[in-house]
């Protein structure tokens, strides 16, 4: 059963650990899954978070550290020596030894490393420190199964012991050439079934699934996500087998690009959590708020240029309704880019942007016609003048139909120049559709009405 999490249970592990009552402590967490123990942590203030730290088992407080609040881990990390650091990251897998040992600076990370009594181990973390944090070296572990293609079937099941020692879940059985290039996979079951005296080339499979070292770890998510794998091994350029990449990576990585993406959305540039610092939340928020400033002030300058109206009485009522146009202008530009981002995202915007640009048009049409024939009866219900409403109504198709367009079109020419769509689900839509959204109210008013 999970451990209860409340103010109770702080206030008495506070209590604890000023008491420096170890047996009391160890009793208390030492069976809790890491996870529920991170939480714990989490809510604690550093000196206690870093004292239960030092007095659980390393295999255990390893996990823990991977699960704690990146900010909390940066601060315990801080509290301990190398030489402990070394220890807590000699029991993870590769991958998130090199994740922990990346956030140190260059100089801690050195003596880190140099703290790590397993050599092999240390040159893996090493060679995992060189790739990119964005590429599927920078997410692979070097923990995996390999047989080679010319053992025997009792040497494959002895090779695979003593790797699997090594490694906590066994999720694919790679094969490899005496060139140690990734050939096939091993069924289990093939190999369960097969003659005694039998040999790997016999039963491997050798249609296997795979990405380059270099490939963005987005893209690897996206090839997961398809085939419906739970890991895929990882080769370099000349096909040697490097490691694997698990579904569990691959989820942290979407969590982490589906939480940029909402932050893009909503018009923040930084990854930032709302207990950061005044000074990182301005930066992250600020630059779309200064864009929205001059998109408003665009706007203002718009309707200055039809100011001598607002002295005539048959036109004034035209002001009330900018609000209303500059509305739908930027829901419906949220709206469709909203729709083209998540399609780029999932990898099922196909076709041409013109079939994609004339869906829109065809789309805002019927749309735009309801929301028009709604205005319209508006206007007969409030015995508006049926000019006023048909130029209302018209002003909304029209702006409807450009909104959408301008929402279709940013995303995808952001994404093909290799610029993050999500950018353009915020401010920088709502802004750019409000301008063009008024201009287009008056001008169209001016036609139809005369003035």
């Amino acid at each position: 059963m999970a451990i209860e999490i409340n103010k109770n249970l702080f206030r008495k592990i506070e209590h604890l650990v000023e008491l420096q009552s170890d047996a009391a402590i160890l009793s208390l967490l030492g069976n809790e899954h890491h996870a529920d123990i991170a939480e714990v942590l989490d809510e604690l203030n550093l000196d206690d978070a870093t004292y239960i730290i030092k007095l659980l088992d390393s295999d255990l407080t390893a996990e823990i550290l991977m699960d704690l609040d990146e900010d909390t881990r940066e601060r315990v990390l801080k509290n301990l020596s190398a030489k402990e650091i070394a220890e807590e990251v000699s029991e993870l897998d590769t991958d998130d030894a090199a994740d922990i040992i990346g956030e140190l600076s260059e100089e801690r990370q050195e003596k880190v490393i140099f703290e790590i009594e397993d050599d092999e181990h240390k040159a893996d973390i090493q060679e995992l420190l060189t790739y990119d944090e964005d590429s599927a070296g920078g997410l692979m572990a070097k923990e995996l199964v390999k047989v080679n293609e010319n053992w025997t079937l009792p040497r494959c099941i002895k090779e695979m012991r003593a790797q699997a020692e090594e490694i906590t879940r066994v999720h694919s059985i790679y094969v490899v050439n005496d060139d140690e290039q990734l050939i096939g996979r091993l069924s289990l079951k093939d190999l369960l079934i097969a003659p005694p005296k039998g040999n790997i080339s016999k039963i491997y499979i050798p249609k296997v699934d795979s990405v380059n070292v270099n490939e963005d770890t987005e893209e690897v998510a996206k090839i997961m996500q398809k085939y419906d794998l739970e890991a895929i091994p990882v080769i370099d350029d000349n096909k040697v087998l490097l490691g694997r990449i698990t579904i569990d990576d691959i989820v942290d990585v979407m969590k982490e690009e589906a939480e940029e993406d909402y932050l893009l959305a909503a018009g923040v540039s930084q990854d930032v959590e709302a207990d950061d610092s005044i000074l990182e939340l301005t930066k992250a928020r600020l630059p779309w708020l200064v864009l929205g400033l001059f998109g408003g002030l665009g706007a203002v300058f718009i309707m200055e240029g039809y100011e001598d109206i607002m002295a005539d009485d048959r036109y004034r009522q035209l002001f009330f309704f900018t609000p209303l146009i500059a509305a739908m202008a930027g829901n419906v530009g949220v709206q469709s880019s909203a729709i083209i981002v998540q399609g780029l995202a999932n990898d099922v915007v196909k076709g041409s942007l013109f079939h994609r640009l004339l869906k829109e048009v065809g789309l805002s049409l019927i749309n735009g016609l309801i929301l028009g024939l709604l205005v319209i009866l508006f206007g007969f219900v409030t015995q508006m003048d049926i000019n006023f409403s048909l130029t209302i109504a018209i002003s909304m198709l029209s702006v409807i139909i450009v909104a959408a367009l301008i929402g279709t079109f940013v995303p995808i020419v952001l994404d093909k120049r290799g610029i993050d769509p999500a950018i353009a689900t915020g401010p920088f839509i709502t802004t750019s559709n409000d301008i063009f959204g008024i201009f287009l109210f008056f001008y169209i008013a001016k036609i139809i009405l005369g003035f």
